[in-house]
């Protein structure tokens, strides 16, 4: 799934990291989907936690939006992207700096999991 923050958080690092760990490929591709929701509810908390009631309601109601296709998806990630950045000073700084240290505590758990 494309995510409309997704050129400024990259968890390639972390699948890599994840596939190299002795479980079977279905508990990998679960592992994988909670690392990308845990990024993407990381993400959102950021977000909405700087955003008006106002502006809140705008962001839910545009990330909600479901496009029909392929470059409706990639049109609407970068409204939403504008959108936020337009309100909120330094934000994608803020998501940068906030998913590099969940990155941080994924790669120490990970490490942790080979060691058993």
């Amino acid at each position: 799934m494309s995510r409309f923050y997704a050129h400024i958080v990259e968890i390639e690092s972390l699948i890599i990291a994840l596939d190299e760990l002795d479980l079977s490929t279905e508990q990998k591709s679960q592992l994988a989907e909670l690392v990308d929701s845990t990024i993407h509810h990381t993400v959102l908390d950021i977000i909405f936690s700087k955003l008006s009631e106002e502006d809140k309601a705008v962001f839910a109601a545009r990330l909600q939006a479901d496009p029909d296709d392929e470059q409706g998806s990639s049109k609407k990630n970068k409204e939403l992207m504008k959108f936020v950045n337009d309100k909120v000073e330094g934000i994608e700084d803020e998501i940068t700096e906030a998913v590099r240290k969940l990155k941080e505590e994924l790669h120490e758990d990970i490490k942790e999991a080979k060691k058993r």
